[in-house]
């Protein structure tokens, strides 16, 4: 029984000035919001009036507590609760030993037009009822019953989750493979749009949120039987199956008026989807060589379907956004505009290096596992993104450049000859010989010694060339071709020393420009493994510092 009461007592002492006596039009049902008195998740009585610093609400808080204090105390009778009637007012109070817990007005009389006595004697029984509810409530026999239901609830729950899963794990399998025998499928002409395995799995998709829902169901059954056995949970248990029928109830509510931008949403997602469906096959080929385009390269096909499918998804979702639920909310636009800040002030760099990235892919400066140099930085191209590029140097050292800084150097590539011109590389280096060597002579040597070299071609064959004729020596270039560019420091390393070996067997000296070398007597500068057995120094020689020479 719900009583609107219009105290005038707060606290325990009773206010001497009534409130004023409401006008005769005033009704239940235009005093307004209600505050409930409540007691262990009971409501008792509501109150609609405030009185002296206290307004309904406040005063209605108070009247919980102090019903609460006395359920709580087990020293306290329900029974010592009585009737007091002022002889100042007539106004009967329900008080407990010589303090007054409530008081009813003429005014509540007025609005229930029922005498005081009648309803300060209902109220009396309702705030009886309730402390006794509230101490049997925390008996242990009670508190056990409560536990051994809790138990059975949990056991019954079990079973049923457990029951559900093994028959759906059985039934919901077949009736995906009676939908693939059954469905022919969606298309259009020759274009599968939808297969009978896909409608297969959107089916069991489907029945797998419906068993999640059922679940959930009985899962929300039993929280709000389990926290309704015990008291300092039945408030809770008591709104817990309401709060989550209302949400559910508020959310196919907002579904349902979603429902047509859903749609949208839907189509657009569709039309974007089978579109990049569509491309994908002409880029695949041209990367495979299957579909040629005139000026089109093959290495090209990646990424530039790469750059369309982020174009495309960036129209779709420019189109799409209008339609999501809260797009028009200042928290959207607010968020909006902060990450629009935040990537202006802080992108510029990353812009930079996406262009740089760009531009090198259709640049072709070079491509992955090519060899390369970039100003000091030599090695094998091993990642090419739209930010860095990465090269791994001979010594096994990652070297990542910022795209941005690749377009303002100059990229040396020794693989793409060959690779695109079937053109070896030529790998060069120079050794300067005096002018009293016959060049002819030189020339034989130095292709030998590079004929010599492993992953040097035969075919082109090497040769050389008389770079330059300067002061003190004739400086000869060796040039030998390979198709091993990746190996290109091994290969100089083994061609340096053949010829060395060439020339110490041949019988010449390599010696600095601006060595002088006294022929009269001096001993040879080659190794001795070079010289012929029976090879002796000249008589004549000058030794610089010694008498005895």
């Amino acid at each position: 029984m719900f009583l609107v009461l219009g105290f005038s007592i707060t606290g325990y002492a009773r206010q001497q000035t009534p409130n004023p006596s409401p006008s005769p039009q005033t009704t239940l049902e235009t005093l307004g919001e209600g505050f409930p008195v409540i007691l262990d998740g009971y409501t008792l009585f509501q109150v609609h009036h405030g009185t002296g610093s206290l307004n309904a609400e406040e005063r209605a808080r108070a009247l919980s507590r102090r019903i609460e204090r006395i359920a709580s105390d087990d020293s306290l009778s329900p029974n010592d609760l009585t009737i007091r009637v002022d002889p100042a007012d007539n106004s009967p109070s329900i008080i407990l030993g010589d303090k007054v817990i409530l008081t009813v007005t003429p005014q509540d009389a007025k609005l229930y037009q029922e005498t005081q006595t009648k309803i300060a004697n209902r109220a009396l029984g309702e705030v009886k009822t309730a402390i006794e509810r509230y101490r049997i409530a925390r008996q242990a026999d009670h508190l056990l019953r409560g536990a051994i239901h809790t138990a059975i609830a949990t056991g019954v729950l079990y079973l049923l989750i457990t029951a559900i899963l093994f028959l759906s794990g059985r039934i919901f399998p077949a009736i995906r493979r009676t939908i693939i025998s059954l469905v022919p499928g969606w298309r259009i002409q020759n274009f599968e749009i939808l297969s009978p395995e896909k409608i297969g799995n959107i089916v069991l998709q489907i029945l797998k949120f419906l068993r999640l829902l059922v679940i959930l169901t009985l899962v929300c059954f039993y929280l709000t039987f389990v926290l309704r056995l015990f008291p300092w949970t039945r408030q809770f248990g008591d709104n817990f199956l309401t709060t989550f029928l209302n949400t559910l109830d508020l959310v196919a509510k907002q579904i349902a008026i979603y429902l047509p931008n859903l749609l949208v949403v839907a189509i657009i997602t569709a039309i974007t989807y089978y579109v990049l469906k569509t491309i994908r096959p002409f880029f695949t080929a041209i990367e495979r060589g299957n579909l040629r385009f005139q000026g089109f390269y093959p290495d090209w096909a990646q990424p530039t379907y790469f750059i369309l499918k982020f174009l495309i998804i960036a129209l779709a979702a420019v189109l799409a956004f209008p339609y999501l639920p809260g797009f028009d909310s200042p928290a959207f636009q607010g968020v909006s505009v902060f990450l629009g800040i935040l990537f202006s002030l802080g992108s510029t760099s990353v812009i930079a290096n996406i262009v740089g990235g760009v531009i090198l892919i259709y640049t072709r400066a070079f491509q992955l596992r090519d060899v390369i140099s970039i100003g000091d930085v030599t090695g094998d191209v091993i990642e090419k993104t739209l930010l860095v590029t990465r090269i791994r140097t001979p010594t096994n050292r990652i070297v990542t450049i910022p795209n941005s800084a690749l377009l303002n150097t100059n990229v040396v590539n020794f693989s793409v000859s060959q690779r695109e011109f079937d053109r070896p590389l030529i790998l060069q280096t120079t050794i300067t010989l005096g002018y009293d060597l016959p060049w002819r002579k030189v020339h034989a040597v130095l292709i030998e010694a590079a004929l010599k070299t492993e992953h040097i071609l035969r075919d082109p064959a090497p040769f050389v060339l008389q770079a330059s004729l300067d002061d003190f020596s004739v400086a000869y270039q060796v040039n030998a071709y390979t198709d091993h560019p990746q190996l290109f420091p091994i290969i100089y390393s083994e061609l340096h020393q053949n010829m060395q070996d060439k020339c110490n067997e041949a019988g010449i000296e390599i010696l600095s420009p601006n060595y002088f070398a006294l022929r009269d007597g001096n001993h040879s500068t080659m190794p001795e493994n070079y010289l012929p057995t029976d090879y002796q120094t000249p008589t004549f020689g000058i030794n610089s510092g010694n008498p005895n020479g």
